[in-house]
């Protein structure tokens, strides 16, 4: 007799056909609670429920993993930029999508870390072609009437600002405040006008 052993949590955990997604969506959490340095393939196999040669069916090892965290959470990020941007007015769009940026970081400390530490250098598309990027693309390209170079001058102005500012809020040199994150992304007084 040939016996299965096949945990109740296993069976609940990991269901569908999709192993490659129940990895990536098993490493988003263990960041929630794990330094990126501690995750482990054999952990995220164990609590997916599945053996540990089957998550090398697709990541080779554990940088591939945290390549393919990185991708998802900046589209996360893009998500939580998309939802602000459809709540908020036309005019406070592109602010409110830099605010969103921040809350994000805040919100998911080490995930943040590892989509700029994990992703490829960006180039000329500022932070990639994520939707993130789309968005502040296309926010910066609607203020700058759609000239080129005032875009890219722009986008870059702009991810410096909401990048620099989490950064300062992750690494405690300011406060996590909401009331600051407002003040210091206004589009009333943020970019002011240019000489």
């Amino acid at each position: 007799m040939v016996t299965v052993s096949t945990s109740l949590e296993a069976v609940r955990t990991y269901h569908h056909g999709d192993l490659r997604s129940a990895l990536v969506d098993a490493g988003l959490r263990a960041l929630e609670t794990t330094e990126i340095g501690d995750i482990s393939l054999r952990q995220i196999a164990r609590d997916v429920g599945v053996s540990a040669t089957a998550v090398y069916r697709h990541f080779p090892d554990k940088r591939a993993l945290l390549v393919a965290l990185a991708h998802a959470g900046i589209e996360k990020l893009g998500e939580a930029q998309a939802k602000a941007a459809g709540s908020a007015s036309d005019t406070s769009a592109f602010s409110a999508t830099g605010r969103a940026y921040v809350r994000f970081a805040l919100a998911h400390p080490a995930l943040f870390r590892l989509i700029f530490t994990h992703l490829p250098p960006a180039g000329d598309t500022v932070f990639g072609e994520s939707l993130a990027a789309r968005l502040l693309h296309d926010k910066a390209a609607a203020a700058t009437g759609g000239n080129a170079e005032e875009t890219r001058r722009l986008m870059v102005q702009a991810w410096a600002v909401v990048h620099g500012l989490a950064m300062l809020m992750l690494d405690g040199q300011l406060p996590p405040d909401d009331a600051l994150i407002d003040q210091v992304i206004d589009p009333a007084t943020l970019f002011g006008a240019r000489r």
